[in-house]
């Protein structure tokens, strides 16, 4: 009977340590202080800067903060990388304020079966504009 309790106290530890990375999650999201307005910017309007940065790094996949250089706007950009078409979108799920941090949520929708897209190769991203805030961003 002394060798059930080694067993059993193993068992107990191991349920306990995968009940503790159950409950660490990647679906928890900060708890939402306030809605963040914000802009999406088109090309054109990107500092020129910002857009170098860009550029630099569209065909991976990238997630990115830009300061102004008066701290006026904060820029949150998220690029998907390389496509092999043309007709993808980048939806903003959602943004905003949490105790610490800045929440942003975004998805890259691909073209449907029925659109027509062109065969060249696109680097979808998004440029997102708001108040400058020395917050961190949690990308999701």
């Amino acid at each position: 009977m002394q060798k059930a309790k080694p067993i059993v106290c193993f068992l107990l530890l191991i349920g306990f340590s995968l009940l503790l990375v159950g409950c660490n999650t990647k679906d928890s999201k900060p708890e939402k202080v306030k809605e963040i307005e914000f802009t999406v910017v088109e090309d054109a309007d990107v500092p020129e800067k910002l857009m170098e940065i860009i550029n630099e790094r569209k065909s991976k996949p990238f997630k990115i903060t830009y300061t102004d250089e008066d701290k006026e706007y904060l820029y949150i950009i998220v690029g998907y990388g390389e496509q092999p078409t043309g007709g993808y979108s980048i939806s903003i799920d959602e943004l905003y304020l949490a105790d610490n941090v800045i929440y942003l949520d975004t998805n890259l929708i691909g073209p449907s079966q029925e659109e027509f897209v062109s065969n060249a190769v696109t680097y979808p991203y998004v440029v997102i504009k708001t108040e400058y805030m020395d917050k961190r961003v949690l990308f999701d």
